[in-house]
C-alpha cells in the first residue's frame, strides 16, 4: 500500500461523507475474511473519520496499519479518499488482514523475518523494516490478486497516475509486481522496456515471490540481496516510505526465542541470480559457483546465540520501543529460561497445624466472627453478648509432614573493567546470575541482588525481592570502572539480621578482585570479620564462583598476594569455585543448586 504525504491534521469528511464511506467499510469486512478464509476471524477494524483519530491509533505517514499486539487493523479514511481509493475498501481491507493471517502473522515471526533481512543487508541494516514491509505486501498482493480475483492491481495503477518521479527502488518494486501479473512494462511504474537491467532484476524479484511462496522466510534473504545495490542508490522516497504499514506492529507485543540463532540464518546469503532453485541451473557446477559467490555471512557473535545489541536492534527494528536496559532484561531472561533449575529449600522438622485446646468467653469487641454459635447455643438458648457468647481457642500443633523453606540468596556481581557491557556483548556472569536468581524465585526464594566496581559504584536492589524485572535491571547494569568490594553492603545487611529470618546464601561472581572484600571499609573495620559476621548470620554458607587463570594450590605454603587471600577464605568457610573461562559459569550456574540438592537428599526437586 502506499499513500502521498499526510494532509494537515484534524482536517476530516462532512458528516454524510464520513457515514457513507464507514457503511461501504464496515460491509466490506466481512468479505475480505473470506478472501483468506470463512473461518478467519479478527477483531472488527478501527475505521478512523480523521487522521487525528488515527494519530491516537499510532497511524501516521500512511493510510493502513496493522498492530500484532492486539490483531487490530486501522485505516484513515479521510487518507483513502483523498488517495480515490475508497471504492477499494475490500482489497485495502484484505491486504492488512493477510498481514495478520500470511505474513509476518505474528509477532515472533515478524521479529525472526527481521532477523534475516537485517543479517542480508551489511551497512544498511536500518532499513530491515521497510524491506521485510516490502516483501510481505508482495507475497499478499500476488495472492489476493491470482487467487482471490482482487483489484490490487488497479490501485497500484491509480497511485502511479497520481505521481511524479521515481526512485530505482519504486520502479524496481512496481516492475516486480508488473512482471508478477504479467501487466505491459511502465504501466504500474516500473521499469521502461529500455531499462534492461532494472527489468532484468524486477523479473528475479518476482521468481523469488512466487518461489519462496510457501517458504517466505527462506526468501527473504534473496529479495534483501536483490534490492541492497538499489537501496544504496535510493536516498529517500516518500512513496516508499509510505508502504510501511508495518512500521510499528509490534509495539507493545512480546515476540520470543529471538536470543538464538537458527540454523538458516547461519547459511550463506544469496543474491537470487545466484540461486539454483530461482535460475533452474540444477547441475552440480551451479551448485559449486552459488556457494564461491554467495554473500559472506557476517559473524554472529559466540555460538548459536545472539548478541545483546543484536538482539535489541532486531526488537527495535520490529517496533518495540524500549531502552537498551529493557532489551537486555529481556534477553537475559530468554537466554536463562531454559537452564533454571529450582533452588534447595531447606526441610524444617514438622509444620505447625491448629487444634482445638478449649473455649473462652467472647465479649463486646472482640471480632465477630469468632464467636462459636453452636457452643454458644448449647451452653444457653438466650444469648447474651458478653455473658453466654463463647469462642475457640485454638493453639499449635506438630503436623505430619515436614515443612519446606527455600534458602534467600544474596547475589553480588563483579562489574569492573575487566568484564563485559552485559547490554551489547554476552557477560557470562549476568547470565550466570540471572539463571541462579530466577531460580531461587521459582523456590519461592527472595533474592537481594548488588552489582559492584569501584568505591561509590555500586547497585543494588531494595533489599530481599521477588521481582524478577528489579533483578535483573541490577544485573544487565554497567559501571566498567575500578575495583573496591562494596564492603558496606555485606555489613549492613547482617549487622542486626534477626535469627528468625530466613537462612541465606551468599554468592559471589567475580575474579581476583573479589579479595577487595577483605579490606577495610570507611568505618575502618575488617573486611574478613565483616564476612565471618555475614556467614554466621546468613546460616546457609557462601560461595565465590572466580574467573582464575590457574586453581587455587592446596595449601598457604608459600602463597601470596590474592593466592593467599583466597586460601584464607576458603579456611573461613567461602566455598571457591574456579572457572578457566568465563562462558563455564553457565555450568556452573546450573550445578550450583543440584549439588545443593543432593546433599539435601533431592529435596525440592
Amino acid at each position: 500500500m502506499v499513500a502521498p504525504r499526510a494532509p494537515a491534521a484534524g482536517r476530516g469528511m462532512s458528516s454524510t461523507e464520513q457515514e457513507s464511506l464507514l457503511a461501504n467499510w464496515r460491509a466490506a469486512w466481512p468479505l475480505a475474511l473470506a478472501d483468506w478464509s470463512r473461518f478467519t476471524r479478527l477483531q472488527d477494524p478501527r475505521l478512523c473519520a480523521s487522521s487525528v483519530e488515527a494519530a491516537k491509533e499510532g497511524l501516521t505517514g500512511s493510510f493502513a496499519m496493522i498492530r500484532l499486539a492486539d490483531q487490530r487493523v486501522v485505516i484513515d479514511l479521510p487518507q483513502v479518499q483523498r488517495l480515490g481509493l475508497q471504492d477499494h475498501a475490500r482489497e485495502i481491507l484484505a491486504h492488512e488482514i493477510g498481514h495478520h493471517v500470511l505474513a509476518p502473522a505474528t509477532a515472533t515471526d515478524h521479529a525472526r523475518l527481521l532477523a534475516r533481512i537485517h543479517r542480508a543487508l551489511p551497512t544498511l541494516e536500518a532499513h530491515a523494516p521497510m524491506v521485510a514491509n516490502l516483501y510481505t505486501d508482495l507475497l499478499i498482493n500476488d495472492r489476493l490478486q491470482r487467487q482471490c480475483g482482487l483489484r490490487m492491481a488497479d490501485i497500484y495503477r491509480r497511485l502511479a497516475t497520481s505521481a511524479s518521479g521515481s526512485s530505482p527502488l519504486w520502479q524496481l518494486y512496481m516492475g516486480i509486481y508488473e512482471q508478477l501479473w504479467q501487466q505491459p512494462a511502465g504501466s504500474l511504474g516500473g521499469p521502461a522496456l529500455e531499462a534492461a537491467d532494472l527489468r532484468g532484476d524486477a523479473w528475479l524479484g518476482a521468481r523469488v515471490i512466487r518461489t519462496y511462496a510457501g517458504e517466505w522466510m527462506e526468501g527473504a534473504s534473496r529479495f534483501s540481496a536483490l534490492l541492497l545495490p538499489h537501496l544504496l542508490e535510493t536516498i529517500s522516497d516518500a512513496r516508499v516510505d509510505a508502504l510501511m504499514d508495518t512500521r510499528h506492529a509490534g509495539r507493545g507485543s512480546q515476540p520470543v526465542g529471538l536470543e538464538r540463532l537458527e540454523e538458516d540464518e547461519l547459511a550463506p546469503v544469496l543474491h537470487p541470480a545466484l540461486d539454483p532453485r530461482i535460475t533452474g541451473e540444477e547441475d552440480a557446477g551451479a551448485a559449486d559457483e552459488v556457494a564461491e559467490d554467495a554473500l559472506p555471512a557476517r559473524a554472529l557473535g559466540h555460538g548459536q546465540t545472539r548478541e545483546p545489541f543484536e538482539y535489541g536492534e532486531i526488537l527495535r527494528a520490529a517496533g518495540l520501543d524500549m531502552d537498551p536496559q529493557q532489551f537486555a532484561v529481556r534477553y537475559y531472561r530468554e537466554r536463562a529460561l531454559p537452564h533454571l533449575i529450582r533452588f534447595p529449600v531447606s526441610p524444617q522438622p514438622q509444620t505447625q497445624e491448629l487444634e482445638l485446646e478449649g473455649l473462652e468467653p467472647w465479649e463486646p469487641g472482640d471480632p465477630l466472627d469468632a464467636v462459636d454459635w453452636l457452643q454458644t447455643l448449647m451452653q444457653s438458648p438466650t444469648v447474651v453478648p458478653g455473658v453466654t457468647t463463647v469462642q475457640r481457642v485454638m493453639g499449635p500443633a506438630p503436623g505430619n509432614e515436614p515443612a519446606n523453606e527455600p534458602i534467600d540468596l544474596d547475589l553480588y556481581v563483579d562489574s569492573s573493567g575487566s568484564m563485559p557491557d552485559p547490554q551489547q556483548d554476552t557477560s557470562w556472569l549476568t547470565l550466570a546470575g540471572a539463571v541462579i536468581a530466577l531460580s531461587a524465585l521459582r523456590a519461592g526464594a527472595r533474592v537481594q541482588a548488588t552489582l559492584w566496581s569501584g568505591k561509590q559504584q555500586c547497585l543494588h536492589t531494595d533489599g530481599f525481592v521477588r521481582s524478577e524485572d528489579d533483578i535483573l535491571k541490577v544485573l544487565v547494569g554497567y559501571f566498567g570502572g575500578a575495583t573496591a568490594f562494596p564492603i558496606h553492603r555485606l555489613r549492613s545487611t547482617y549487622a542486626q539480621r534477626p535469627v528468625a529470618a530466613r537462612a541465606v546464601h551468599i554468592l559471589h561472581i567475580s575474579d581476583d578482585g573479589i579479595t577487595t572484600m577483605f579490606e577495610q571499609d570507611e568505618r575502618g573495620n575488617s573486611g574478613w570479620d565483616v564476612a565471618a559476621q555475614a556467614l554466621r548470620a546468613g546460616r546457609a554458607g557462601g560461595t565465590m564462583a572466580l574467573n582464575l587463570y590457574s586453581p587455587l594450590p592446596a595449601s598457604l605454603v608459600g602463597a601470596k598476594g590474592w593466592t593467599a587471600d583466597l586460601l584464607r577464605a576458603r579456611e573461613q568457610g567461602w566455598d571457591i569455585h574456579v572457572v578457566r573461562d568465563m562462558t563455564d559459569l553457565l555450568a556452573f550456574a546450573r550445578d550450583f543448586s543440584q549439588r545443593h540438592y543432593q546433599s539435601l537428599g533431592g529435596a525440592g526437586q
